[in-house]
């Protein structure tokens, strides 16, 4: 891939088959269609992800078919942050978190829960 021919759409956000599963059951149990992932201006670090439930999709949203029956949105806005993005379900014990790999964060703070570009 060169700059000329880059498209940033292509480098779309992807889910690791433990967080697809973990989204479907949350989907279904909401009645949601599909995720958006988003930021926002929080955390020490500066921005931090979050994820909703999709019902209608946004006029500005892009889509990412992360597995046959589900997709992740994302905002025109946000796409510049979270483009290249790896979600993922972690498990700690008894705890599972979604970690998000974003090759975009060149800073994150030390729980996680933020990151900066």
């Amino acid at each position: 891939m060169s700059v000329e021919t880059f498209n940033p759409i292509e480098t779309g956000v992807r889910m690791s088959a433990a967080a697809v599963a973990h989204a479907q059951r949350q989907l279904t149990r909401a009645g949601a269609q599909a995720v958006r992932l988003g930021v926002k201006n929080s955390g020490c670090s500066g921005f931090m992800y979050q994820v909703d439930y999709v019902i209608e999709p946004e006029a500005d949203d892009v889509e990412f078919a992360v597995a046959d029956d589900l997709s992740v949105f994302v905002s025109q806005e946000a796409l510049p942050l979270v483009r290249g993005t790896e979600i993922d379900l972690v498990t700690e014990g008894l705890n599972s978190v979604l970690k998000f790999r974003n090759p975009n964060a060149a800073v994150e703070c030390g729980c996680g829960e933020s990151f900066a570009v």
